[in-house]
This record gives C-alpha cells, sequence and structure tokens, in this order.
C-alpha cells in the first residue's frame, strides 16, 4: 500500500495527472476541489505531507529558500460552516534546512530562531472568510521565540474526498507574510519574510 501511495504522490509531484479510481489500490481516494467532501470532525496535520517554507531576501539578489521539517498541528473542521472552524498548527524551529552548507544550524541558533530556548512557533487561526468555493482567508496569530503578532494566510484548497485507510482527507496551499521586526529577527533577512504552506489534514 505504501509503495503504492509514494509512486502516486511522485506522479502529483512531476505534474501527471490525478489517477483515476481505477488505478488506485483498494481503499484510496483520490481528492477534489471540493472541500464539502471533507466530512465534520476532528483532523491532524499529515506529516508525511506538510511543509512549511520560508523565503527571504538573499541581500537584494534573490529570495533564500528555508524548509522546516517538522510540523504538527490541528483542524475542527465543518463544510457547512467553515468559518466556524479551528486551526492550530506547530514548526519544530530547530528542524529548518536549507542547501547552504552549515547554514542551518546557525539559522537555529542564537543569532536568528534562537531554537534552544524557543523550540517551536505556534500559529493559531482567530477567524476563517471564506473567497469562494476553493479559496479563503485565514486570520490569526503567530507566536515565534516568546512574541506573538497577527498574521493572515491566503488559502487555496487543493483537494478534499475520503482520503485513504478510513480518514478523510483535505489538502491546501497558503501564503502569508511576516515582519522580521515583530519578532526581533536580524534586519539581514529584510523585512518581510514570504511563508508558504502545504498541508493535508487527515480526519482522526
Amino acid at each position: 500500500m505504501r509503495t503504492s501511495l509514494l509512486v502516486i504522490a511522485a506522479g502529483a509531484a512531476l505534474g501527471v495527472a490525478s489517477p483515476s479510481a481505477a488505478q488506485l489500490p483498494p481503499g484510496v481516494y483520490a481528492g477534489e476541489p471540493n472541500y464539502q467532501l471533507a466530512p465534520a470532525g476532528s483532523y491532524a496535520v499529515d506529516p508525511d505531507h506538510a511543509a512549511v517554507v520560508a523565503k527571504v531576501s538573499h541581500i537584494g539578489y534573490s529570495k533564500s529558500v528555508f524548509r522546516f521539517e517538522t510540523v504538527s498541528g490541528t483542524l475542527r473542521w465543518d463544510p457547512a460552516n467553515p468559518s466556524a472552524s479551528a486551526l492550530k498548527v506547530t514548526v519544530d524551529t530547530g528542524s529548518i534546512s536549507t542547501p547552504v552548507a552549515g547554514f542551518a544550524k546557525q539559522l537555529a541558533g542564537p543569532d536568528y530562531l534562537k531554537s534552544a530556548a524557543f523550540p517551536q512557533a505556534t500559529f493559531t487561526a482567530t477567524g476563517f472568510r471564506q473567497v469562494d468555493a476553493t479559496h479563503g482567508r485565514v486570520d490569526g496569530a503567530l507566536s515565534l521565540m516568546g512574541k506573538t503578532a497577527p498574521i493572515s494566510f491566503d488559502v487555496t484548497l487543493v483537494g478534499a474526498g475520503k482520503g485513504f485507510m478510513g480518514h478523510p482527507r483535505i489538502g491546501v496551499e497558503a501564503t502569508g507574510q511576516l515582519r522580521t521586526a515583530d519578532y526581533g529577527l536580524p534586519p539581514v533577512l529584510g523585512t518581510m519574510v514570504d511563508v508558504e504552506v502545504d498541508a493535508e489534514f487527515a480526519r482522526k
């Protein structure tokens, strides 16, 4: 089962069209862009299908891309009333990775994220605003390095459905920005950090 799912995931990453029901293993269902296909209930982030990426200015030349490898969270979801949903996501700041050799350790250290003292960053939603059938905006507060500031994410539904192994799923993409000054991050990172999230939530 896991091998089949990995093949499907690899195909999706390469831009291959979603498989038809006949191509999927028994009990596995493809997601569709219809949020009502994810039934009401309590969901949790699937850590194998979640990514939080931060993009910061590389002294004005390009964007440096950092990925946080450890993500967890919960979603209380009701398709009949999306605005009443509740969401909390936690990222282990020490799980940061970067292509630059040795830089991840520095980023997690006292000059940047201070992960030893503040091992987690937490986003707690305070409001959900639906824009249309596949788009919305989630307002909330981000706590990082002992400081909390408001942040909003533009959210796009990727797919929802019966999922697999008896657990329905809903998957989204989200983008937002945080101000470095709100958290005491060093000026070398620029004034704003782009935050991008891709996540699947599976019903418990």
